[in-house]
């Protein structure tokens, strides 16, 4: 077998457009044309899994990546990997367990997928970007110097923030009828939301490097295009509805509450753990999550083009 680059969370968010992009980007390579992409899923019947399993140069495996030894990687021959991680209460145990793995096993270089760089502190009032910070303190060790890592500090998916705005215009496409829209976005500030298949994306041209020393220990950030406030949001509704929105709901992070129902995140969890992630867009809503943010590297490796009227589009054609 040749060497591998494995993707973690393959058919996720971020991690299709890794596996879609990665195959061509490494043909094109010097040192690393005969390596495989391994796409990692819990299902190969899985409809997603079975279209990147058509992708030349990809092979899909069924595979819980929590369960990853450093033997699994030897076996699989893993030089580099991809991680998008769940933002659960045990994020911190679970990632760090794959990264020694990784370290055990001889892997050479991970790039993995963070949250908000605005966030990721010691002292955020939201728990999961505490998290991310440790992860990234782990790897910063003397003890993990042999691993070369990246971390993506992604801002928030467009397609999550713009989600309420589009079942708003389906419903009253539909009904003819309002009820109250509800935003996660502030009135005014604005906001550098991004695409995840961008990420994704800029995260395949990391791994497809010749030499990624460059990149190790980089913390990037990543935005869209362009920036967009809740009263800029309230605008495409209406310009979709043609007609005006009676009641608005701005900074509305209720939604969080449903995360404590049985089989949600939060189930079993500390309420107050689960709950702290109603602080996560305090930043966002203090202007600090800007896309002149963005880190030059990525601008110049692989810049994002979706802006968010783009992104609303797609969503109203689902």
């Amino acid at each position: 077998m040749a060497p591998s680059i494995l993707i973690i969370g393959a058919t996720g968010n971020t991690g299709r457009s890794v596996t879609e992009t990665l195959p061509k980007l490494l043909k094109a390579t010097k040192s690393l044309s005969n390596h495989r992409v391994i796409g990692l899923t819990r299902s190969l019947d899985s409809a997603v899994a079975k279209q990147l399993a058509k992708v030349p140069g990809v092979e899909m495996v069924e595979q819980n990546w929590v369960e990853i030894t450093a033997d699994w990687l030897r076996k699989h021959e893993v030089v580099r990997a991809f991680i998008a991680s769940h933002n659960a209460p045990n994020q911190f145990a679970e990632e760090s367990t794959f990264h020694l793995a990784a370290l055990k096993a001889g892997v050479k270089y991970v790039v993995r997928i963070s949250t908000t760089a605005a966030n990721v502190r010691p002292d955020c009032d939201a728990y999961y970007p505490r998290a991310h910070w440790a992860i990234e303190a782990l790897l910063s060790s003397p003890e993990f110097s042999n691993l070369q890592w990246t971390s993506l500090q992604a801002n928030i998916f467009s397609p999550f923030y713009l989600s309420t705005a589009a079942e708003f215009i389906k419903r009253y496409r539909k009904t003819g009828t309002q009820d109250t829209l509800k935003l996660m976005a502030a009135k005014d500030a604005p906001v550098g939301i991004v695409d995840p298949d961008e990420v994704g994306r800029f995260a395949a041209f990391l791994l497809s490097q010749d030499d990624t020393t460059v990149h190790n220990k980089a913390k990037y950030v990543l935005n869209g295009p362009e920036d967009i406030t809740g009263g800029q949001i309230v605008n495409m509704v209406e310009q979709h509805t043609g007609t005006k929105v009676q009641h608005i709901s701005y900074e509305d992070m209720s939604f969080v509450d449903s995360f404590l129902e049985p089989g949600s995140l939060g189930a079993q969890q500390s309420k107050n753990v689960i709950l702290s992630m109603k602080y996560a867009l305090m930043t966002a809503w203090e202007g600090k999550c800007t896309a002149s943010t963005t880190s030059k590297e990525v601008l110049q490796l692989a810049a994002p083009k979706r802006t968010p009227a783009d992104t609303l589009m797609a969503l109203l054609e689902v």
